[in-house]
């Protein structure tokens, strides 16, 4: 019988942290979590990224250019345009909507571009810019890190595997694309460096996202409260109805002053820069 000196390598039971069935198993679940809380941090420190601006919103709105050929294509596809079938009906729909939704993408877009070159122009060392931080995906998210992506300026891309309107998009430099696996770690990437909020028309995960936040700048979870803007009064205005909060006495009068509402990029821009230079330069 062999003594453990004895043993060859090949032969040596596999350490804990290199057993891929172990770490992928139920009980390693805390495990995981803590790589995703601290792997981030440590490219983070290493590209001297210390303060964002988040742009989220839905995945699934496109550029005008795309929507209109995805409309083109969704009626041609329809063989009696007289008596559609119901999920011709609900196909036509979408298009119409992607055509209704698609000037917020070139809103993010240009927000985002502008938002970058007023950071890449402030004095100081690299560590104190705001840099552009999305959802990775598609849509809004796509556009946030296009923009940054248009005035050279770096960005962050905080993926989520999920069955579907998913994948990192490929304007996010490779250093800060990530992939999450847990919601809460990569909300809590989101808020903990985010220095100001954009909310463009979304949809679940868009409204999760701007009330968990609101909800700790409610319960003074935050130290210096980030401006939030919610971009296009008519999606916002028609999809919450903030001011009857209010009046059930479900939130006070003073908590509709943690958000603002604007209609143009340039609105959001100097809304953004006044408050940023107030409260954080």
């Amino acid at each position: 019988m062999k003594t453990p000196s004895q043993c060859s390598r090949e032969e040596w039971p596999t350490k804990a942290y290199k057993n891929l069935d172990f770490l992928n198993s139920e009980s390693a679940r805390n495990i995981r979590v803590l790589c995703e809380m601290t792997e981030p941090g440590l490219r983070f420190a290493k590209e001297e990224v210390e303060a964002t601006i988040v742009l989220f919103g839905s995945a699934r709105i496109q550029p005008l250019e795309e929507a209109k050929r995805l409309r083109t294509a969704v009626r041609d596809s329809i063989t009696d345009p007289e008596n559609p079938s119901p999920e011709e009906k609900r196909a036509l729909h979408r298009a119409e909507c992607g055509i209704k939704s698609a000037p917020y993408y070139n809103a993010a877009v240009q927000l985002s571009e502008s938002l970058t070159k007023w950071s890449m122009n402030l004095p100081g060392p690299q560590k104190e810019r705001f840099i552009i931080c999305s959802g990775g995906g598609p849509g809004i998210m796509e556009a946030a890190n296009l923009g940054a992506h248009n005035v050279g300026g770096k960005s962050i891309g905080l993926g989520i595997s999920l069955p579907f309107e998913q994948g990192v998009n490929q304007y996010i430099p490779e250093d800060l694309k990530f992939e999450f696996h847990y919601f809460f770690v990569r909300k809590y990437w989101f808020v903990l460096m985010a220095k100001a909020l954009v909310a463009f028309p979304g949809g679940f995960g868009t409204l999760d996202e701007l009330f968990e936040t609101l909800t700790l700048m409610q319960t003074s979870k935050i130290d210096v409260l980030p401006p939030i803007v919610l971009f296009g009064s008519e999606f916002w205005n028609d999809v919450v109805n903030f001011q009857a909060l209010v009046d059930w006495g479900t939130i006070s009068p003073e908590d509709l002053k943690l958000f603002k509402i604007v209609d143009t990029v340039e609105e959001a821009h100097q809304h953004i820069v006044s408050c940023l230079t107030e409260r954080f330069l």
